[in-house]
């Protein structure tokens, strides 16, 4: 997929770049596969903001993905690949030979015409989904289950990839995208392949304009805050932090580690990043 950059006619157009969406065949969704997607601009049930900087994104429909990929044994001609707002990655709506029609993730060279397939048994080629105790060593797996049933939850944004390490007993050891490498049930299912639209990660916004229009509303610096409203304001002119950076509720805001689910820890036998 390549990328489109632009003549600076103005400073906007100066870092500016968009993908030229060459995979996608068509900018209308399936419509029974769609829903209205409500805005919260980042507010919980009683109206108070619970993440900062969201709200005023375009308009848009939520698509319906099949995570789980449970139409087992039947095989699917892709129809068409789109665009979908909602995420980063293209997605692939499939034409079941039932006759039912789901969307699915994209995976980097699946194309219009090609067949896939879920279940035991299934060829390894890109687009199918099997279990991991199905899958031989090696493979570059995406859309991944953390419990048997549930729908893919991790490796799904685009241009990610995880990769099936070893197998022993029960579980299946998975290396993931960050280099963190975990333990996963071997019933658990996965999709064969990348996940497609890989230069997503070297479109340059350019302008403040596009992120508004994804719903990313204005950062103040913490710096040029009061004291009262965060650990990094206050002083006389252009003061330094003084101490570690922090969030606007004091807690470290590089390096501190906030992960406390011990149920899980033990599913973890590498973490990601150096030394660790």
């Amino acid at each position: 997929m390549p990328i489109r950059r632009y003549k600076p006619t103005s400073p906007g157009r100066r870092g500016m770049s968009v993908s030229t969406r060459e995979e996608v065949t068509t900018d209308k969704p399936y419509k029974p596969l769609t829903e209205a997607l409500k805005k919260h601009s980042g507010r919980n049930a009683q109206g108070r903001i619970t993440v900062r900087h969201q709200g005023g994104r375009q308009k848009r429909f939520y698509r319906k993905i099949d995570f789980k990929r449970d139409k087992l044994g039947i095989p699917a001609r892709v129809a068409t690949i789109e665009y979908d707002p909602n995420r980063s990655a293209y997605i692939a709506l499939l034409n079941y030979t039932d006759g039912e029609k789901r969307y699915i993730l994209a995976p980097n060279g699946l194309k219009v015409g090609d067949t896939v397939i879920a279940g035991a048994g299934s060829p390894i080629r890109v687009g199918n989904a099997l279990a991991l105790r199905d899958l031989p060593v090696g493979t570059q797996i995406h859309n991944i289950e953390l419990y048997a049933g549930r729908g893919g939850q991790m490796v799904r944004s685009a241009g990610t990839a995880a990769q099936l390490m070893a197998k022993q007993g029960d579980y299946g050891q998975v290396r993931m995208p960050s280099g963190e490498v975990r333990l996963v049930h071997l019933n658990c299912m996965a999709t064969i392949g990348q996940v497609g639209n890989v230069d997503h990660e070297n479109v340059q916004i350019g302008k403040a304009g596009r992120a508004r229009h994804m719903g990313k509303r204005p950062t103040v610096r913490g710096s040029v805050m009061n004291p009262r409203d965060h650990p990094h304001g206050g002083g006389e002119g252009k003061a330094p932090i003084g101490g570690q950076p922090k969030t606007p509720w004091g807690k470290p805001a590089q390096g501190y580690r906030t992960r406390k689910n011990k149920r899980t820890q033990n599913m973890i036998v590498r973490r990601r990043g150096k030394g660790r």
